[in-house]
């Protein structure tokens, strides 16, 4: 019976791996996938997993088979055979040298794989940054702060939750937090790095192929940790150029009676004591900036899709949503609240 879930066991990892290791080759990039790398950061980042995983299945493997080979040789007992201790003063060459060279592989083994891990960290510090796009992503409970560096000054933005890049150019992530620790980490497109109080770190990478990557706060950091996400959006560089462009302009001016509601209702509530709006009097910076929230795909962190449904909910009662943000409840009656969500997603 032992002997049987023994080999039951085995077969289960045996699988597990396998699983792994196809998975390599069959995802596609994209989500929260550390084994679909879409950068080159991220493909150094595999290619050590890969030889981690070939590694230490092989370890895995010798093991069990030396655990079988035991098995199958121990002498039959019951539980009245006495205990056979008298090769316990005996030299058994043999098996002294199986140990041996047990000791030896496996410390060749942890030098090379020490090697592979120092030699990806300094590939990854290598990263060739000339025309490298700069920014800078502040944590807060629970949501991300980005803004575009613009030379000159002018031209810098602020956005939220919602990372865009160009495809095949260097990007350098200043990190900060605002309040406790967090770590910010994108596996298809580098490792994660943490942002703590009071210090700044960088983040390097680079987009090989456009398309949307999942990040996601890897650092707990409270009640709503779990919903901290983010999407990195790779686009062509005329893409990102065209989104960069509208992103720098100020809110587009109401076309019809109830946006110009909207907008009154907001500048006239208590949105504006954390919120911002290019060309408004709106101006603080406690929660993300809404200039162009319209345009994004999702709200609350990665929480909810971007819609006038998850909008109303979210405005309504965000407590329900999402237990402990800093958001209020709304006391805005239905038409105000519509008018405010109206104006809210023409906001592109």
């Amino acid at each position: 019976m032992k002997r049987a879930l023994h080999l039951v066991v085995a077969v289960a990892f045996a699988l597990a791996g396998a699983l792994a290791w196809a998975q390599r080759t069959v995802l596609q990039p994209g989500a929260h996938d550390a084994l679909a790398p879409a950068g080159p950061q991220a493909a150094r980042i595999g290619d050590l997993w890969d030889l981690f995983m070939v590694i230490c299945g092989i370890v895995f493997a010798a093991v069990l088979i030396t655990l079988a080979v035991a098995l199958r040789r121990a002498p039959r007992a019951d539980a009245g055979t006495p205990a056979d201790v008298s090769m316990a003063d005996r030299h058994e060459p043999g098996p002294y040298r199986s140990v041996l060279v047990g000791v030896g592989a496996s410390i060749v083994l942890l030098f090379v794989l020490l090697v592979a891990s120092v030699s990806t960290d300094r590939a990854l510090a290598r990263l060739p940054l000339q025309g490298a796009l700069n920014l800078t992503v502040t944590g807060h409970q629970w949501w991300w702060e980005i803004r575009y560096d613009g030379d000159p000054v002018s031209e810098t933005f602020t956005t939220a939750n919602e990372l865009h890049v160009p495809v095949g150019r260097p990007v350098v992530v200043t990190l900060r937090s605002d309040d406790v620790i967090h770590s910010l980490w994108v596996p298809a497109l580098a490792g994660k790095k943490d942002l703590i109080p009071g210090r700044t770190a960088t983040l390097q990478f680079q987009a090989a192929q456009p398309g949307t990557y999942r990040g996601q706060c890897a650092e707990f950091c409270g009640f709503q940790h779990a919903w901290m996400a983010f999407e990195v959006i790779a686009d062509t560089p005329e893409q990102f150029a065209a989104w960069a462009a509208r992103q720098r302009a100020e809110a587009a001016e109401p076309t019809d009676e109830k946006l110009r509601r909207g907008r009154e209702v907001f500048l006239g509530s208590t949105c504006v004591m954390c919120h911002a709006i290019g060309g408004t009097d709106a101006s603080a910076r406690k929660a993300p900036d809404l200039t162009h929230v319209g345009s994004r795909t999702t709200l609350a962190a990665g929480t909810l899709r971007n819609d006038a449904e998850s909008m109303t909910r979210w405005i309504r009662n965000p407590q329900q949503i999402k237990p402990g943000v800093n958001m209020p409840s709304s006391t805005l009656a239905d038409a105000d609240l519509q008018a405010l969500v109206a104006y809210l997603g023409s906001l592109k």
